[in-house]
């Protein structure tokens, strides 16, 4: 069932009514609610809206399921904690690793524990600088309906290199230069002994 509107006449009427009558709760000091019609929405009143038509297309963006963001940006992001000109020089190729760990092929449960001995152990050395090799995943025939990262030990390797037993050894994680193995490898800069 639908209200119909009040012509000016009967707010004209109430609003005499309203003005002779007390207030049951004098103490309420609730504004009086308006008994003129709400007012219409003008058209585009919000500026995402634009006009359409019928049969016009819809200019589509590609949707994002990754809430994380991409690996290459997070690393591009972080802080720089080590010597800025090491660092550039570092990104440009030009710092020859000390040691090398290739995970090629290996499962999760393997990679991990090789992965803190190969740190731990190049730190316990003296190494500065360090080239682990994750490789960049293997694609798959068919992604399906869910969408799946491309190598996990890639994705997996930079947040194990954050969190104990290796985030007290590690200075800088980076994606390697083309000449050490480019996306499918991280520079692992480490810190002094002591």
């Amino acid at each position: 069932m639908t209200r119909r509107k009040l012509t000016q006449e009967e707010i004209d009427l109430w609003r005499k009514v309203t003005a002779q009558t007390d207030r049951m709760r004098p103490e309420s000091t609730d504004a009086p609610r308006s008994t003129l019609p709400k007012p219409k929405p003008a058209k585009n009143a919000s500026p995402q809206l634009r006009d359409f038509r019928v049969g016009q297309r819809v200019e589509s963006k590609p949707l994002r399921h990754d809430l994380i963001g991409e690996l290459k940006d997070r690393l591009a992001s972080a802080q720089i904690n080590m010597d800025v000109k090491a660092y550039k020089r570092m990104k440009r190729g030009k710092l020859k690793p000390e040691g090398r760990l290739d995970l090629h092929g290996l499962t999760l449960d393997r990679a991990h524990p090789a992965l803190n001995r190969f740190i731990l152990s190049a730190q316990a050395d003296g190494k500065r600088l360090v080239l682990v090799i994750t490789g960049k995943g293997r694609k798959s025939a068919d992604d399906g309906p869910i969408p799946t990262r491309r190598g996990v030990l890639k994705h997996q390797v930079p947040q194990w290199l954050m969190m104990p037993p290796l985030a007290q050894a590690v200075i800088q994680v980076s994606p390697a230069h083309l000449t050490h193995g480019g996306d499918g490898a991280y520079y692992v800069y480490l810190r002094r002994s002591r």
